[in-house]
């Protein structure tokens, strides 16, 4: 084979790399549009199950057991959260990813906060507060109170969990919709 053959061959071979690398990158675009706008969403924190989601619209305000997807709002709270790495890079303001968290307590509905959490004098279920997170950094509870209007409390049975405990009920205004399993793993 001669050198001009050669070339002509490694040119062909490297044009057709790049057509199938762009049909791959291309088809690849297309999943994650189609997979984000049909709801759906990789959980990738221990809070919940890591694997796929599915946001399910809610058509009723948010209720007491309701696992949702939430986007925390942008207050100096969630911003110093996000500085610390408590949540990922997403597409709720602020540029964070929604959180998946159990609502505990709805509007009128007082949560007091000490060792644990109680909602209307109940104690809930794995909801002792820590003092330090996972990097030995200090950690504020938020104090207890009534859940205003137009707010829910969030919880995660997660030890490590940063929510409602430590950042107070959150506007109704950030649902998203309700949290469903599709393919999900617990480690």
């Amino acid at each position: 084979m001669t050198g001009a053959a050669t070339r002509r061959s490694m040119t062909t071979q490297q044009r057709r790399a790049i057509v199938v690398l762009s049909m791959a990158a291309v088809a690849a675009i297309l999943l994650v549009v189609t997979a984000v706008a049909g709801g759906y969403r990789i959980n990738l924190t221990p809070s919940e199950p890591l694997g796929l989601w599915r946001i399910i619209p809610l058509h009723r305000p948010a209720a007491v057991d309701d696992l949702l997807f939430i986007c925390p709002p942008e207050t100096a709270a969630m911003r110093a959260a996000r500085a610390r790495g408590y949540f990922r890079s997403g597409s709720c303001p602020g540029g964070v990813a929604p959180l998946i968290k159990t609502v505990i307590a709805v509007v009128g509905q007082r949560v007091e906060i000490g060792v644990s959490v109680s909602v209307d004098a109940r104690k809930v279920p794995s909801s002792d507060l820590a003092l330090r997170d996972g990097k030995g950094r200090p950690l504020t509870p938020f104090p207890s109170g009534i859940v205003p209007q137009e707010h829910v409390f969030l919880h995660s049975a997660f030890p490590g969990s940063y929510d409602s405990r430590y950042f107070g009920p959150v506007p109704t205004s950030g649902i998203l919709g309700l949290a469903q399993e599709v393919f999900t793993y617990v480690p």
